[in-house]
């Protein structure tokens, strides 16, 4: 296994500020990096219309270069599947508590849960309760898994702030207030990639034939994940030795779980090249990319390359998640698109024979690529928005600041 570095660095704030009363105060919550980023966008976008507005809550790196004062580090609540949270439970509802009561004795003049519904749709079914304003930033996914989840939305949320066009109509049906405000992601990864750039910036040469490998960035993908994906590179590089094979780690801590996992293995000399960090610069670089679902598929297709969607978890988990689905898809391109534009294969289907053909049919068939390409350029054109100014937009009308 080979490394590269690319490390960021953030900063953080704890001093609570003091309002005045000509101020507004605002307050958010985010509990994934994710919803750091969107929340973050947001709160650019109220500045100029907002000079002294106070933002306080919870969350991560980008919302504290914003102005939040954090009552918790963000890490604090990220908390992935079922047994974990049940394990956390009473923690994380101490936290909840606390920052409920803190909020109804400021009375903010409203309250904004970016995603992480878990936890921010019970704080501000409580707050919108005693007649404090609530927006959430990315409506939960009841398209897909929870559709009982939109009772509870219509008594949580003033205001929903969606990111996907098809959601829109969702939520008028269900009398839920609802913008949609175009995907963050469609503004900030560029129509056209420059292959070129991202290959100079990994070392990468500009004429060979790269797959990127996305196993995820939570620790229980990275669990399951690994073998397969790695004996599927290995596969890969037996049928053509000078294919180069990349995989962006989301942390310290990531990388070297996969390097156990591939250790026990077996698989240490399987030509994967660990990068840390640059994940776009990687999914830029590719050919064509093997990754799980989630977000990391839409930056695929919004960076136009032909991928592999694989997917595996606990069985256990598996059976609920089965049970509960609504949508024949996982992955947003193909929920995007009501169709199989790319191929998903999903927990006893994702064998490392089966991804490596499928990748390499990804890689090979001209036809597919440029049908793809065309595919995902007018996904891209649907999610782009001004997404900030329309966020703050319908911020402000909440608030009655328009």
């Amino acid at each position: 296994m080979r490394r590269r570095s690319c490390a960021p660095c953030a900063t953080s704030s704890t001093r609570r500020p003091v309002a005045s009363s000509a101020n507004t105060s605002l307050a958010l919550v985010a509990g994934e990096l994710s919803g750091d980023l969107l929340a973050a966008r947001l709160m650019a976008g109220l500045k100029p219309h907002l000079p002294d507005v106070a933002f306080s809550g919870i969350g991560g790196p980008r919302m504290l270069e914003q102005g939040l004062v954090s009552d918790v580090p963000m890490d604090t609540l990220t908390v992935r599947g079922l047994l974990p949270v049940l394990l956390r439970y009473r923690e994380l509802k101490g936290i909840q508590n606390r920052l409920r009561d803190r909020l109804l004795a400021e009375r903010p003049a409203a309250f904004i849960g970016a995603d992480y519904p878990g936890f921010n749709l019970g704080l501000e079914e409580q707050l919108r309760a005693v007649g404090i304003p609530t927006v959430h930033f990315v409506g939960p996914q009841i398209w897909a898994w929870r559709g009982g989840r939109i009772k509870k939305i219509q008594r949580a949320v003033s205001h929903m702030l969606v990111i996907f066009p098809f959601e829109e109509e969702i939520y008028k049906k269900a009398g839920v207030p609802v913008t949609y405000i175009g995907h963050p992601l469609a503004e900030t990864i560029p129509l056209v990639p420059d292959v070129a750039a991202a290959r100079r910036q990994l070392g990468l040469p500009e004429d060979a034939k790269v797959v990127t490998v996305m196993p995820g960035s939570r620790m229980s993908e990275i669990k399951y994940l690994t073998e397969p994906y790695v004996r599927t590179v290995q596969l890969l590089a037996a049928r053509d030795p000078s294919l180069r094979f990349i995989a962006p780690m989301a942390g310290e801590r990531q990388k070297a779980y996969l390097e156990e996992l591939v250790a026990k293995a077996g698989l240490q000399d399987v030509p994967l090249q660990l990068v840390d960090g640059a994940s776009h610069a990687c999914i830029a670089a590719a050919d064509a990319v093997l990754a799980a679902s989630g977000t990391a598929t839409l930056e695929v297709a919004l960076f136009k390359k032909p991928m592999v969607i694989a997917y595996k978890v606990l069985q256990a988990e598996w059976m609920l998640i089965k049970n509960m689905g609504y949508l024949p898809w996982i992955g947003l391109p193909n929920i995007l698109a009501r169709d199989f534009v790319v191929p998903e294969f999903l927990q006893h289907a994702a064998t490392p024979q089966a991804l490596a053909d499928a990748v390499w049919f990804q890689l090979t068939d001209e036809n597919n690529r440029a049908r793809l390409s065309e595919r995902f350029t007018e996904m891209h054109h649907s999610l782009l928005r001004d997404s900030a100014r329309e966020s703050a937009r319908a911020v402000l009308q909440v608030i009655g600041k328009a």
